[in-house]
């Protein structure tokens, strides 16, 4: 069964200047296992890194699917919840998922998630934004007999304007983080990086609808 693995890679990197400097980044793989994951790096990035690497962490992550826009290299971390209803129309029990979507700031992660899970037949809430550090993403590959193939969303035609193309990778194998959480509880939005509150992405967002 596939996951999504996060690969930490320590290597000597070549800044804009010229000059060099050791650095710790991480990348986002599916693997079987974390031995899948540690040899798969080492074949993604061996032609790419100049000198050697080293691997200095791997870690399972939770991730249900995975947006990715053409024209943003940024990723943003989305977590949405959902109620479940049982057979008899009553709420069973909140369910928790992680996307990842690219976008070049958190209103435009918001409103891509927003697009993205738009064809659900359920009513979700959008309670958290968080930039991401991964620098690239691996998915699964066609020669991997045992890993489903990507999906791709359908190319839109061409407009007068460039429209994003999407590409949606499923994580089949990732287990969901369910979780029980309280009906009081309020959902935000934030940004790591930039350190936006929740007020000031609310404001965006109004005045976007003005």
């Amino acid at each position: 069964m596939n996951s999504w693995f996060t690969v930490k890679v320590k290597y000597t990197k070549q800044l804009e200047n010229g000059t060099f400097k050791r650095v710790s980044e991480p990348y986002l793989l599916a693997a079987m296992t974390f031995t899948d994951a540690e040899a798969r790096i080492y074949e993604e990035l061996g032609s790419s890194i100049r000198g050697e690497f080293q691997v200095t962490g791997i870690a399972r992550t939770d991730l249900h699917d995975i947006f990715q826009y053409d024209d943003a290299e940024q990723w943003f971390k989305c977590k949405v919840t959902y109620d479940r209803i049982d057979e008899d129309g009553e709420k069973a029990k909140t369910i928790s998922q992680n996307f990842l979507v690219s976008a070049a700031h958190v209103k435009e992660a918001y409103e891509r998630i927003e697009e993205s899970l738009a064809t659900l037949m359920i009513d979700f809430n959008v309670v958290s934004i968080t930039a991401s550090p991964i620098v690239e993403i691996f998915p699964y590959r066609e020669e991997d007999v045992q890993s489903p193939v990507a999906k791709k969303m359908p190319i839109i035609e061409e407009e007068p304007q460039h429209t994003p193309i999407r590409q949606v990778f499923s994580a089949a194998g990732s287990d969901l983080d369910e979780e029980d959480l309280n009906e009081d509880s309020d959902s935000t939005l934030t940004d790591h990086y930039s350190d936006s509150s929740t007020d000031e992405l609310d404001e965006e967002l109004n005045d976007e609808d003005e």
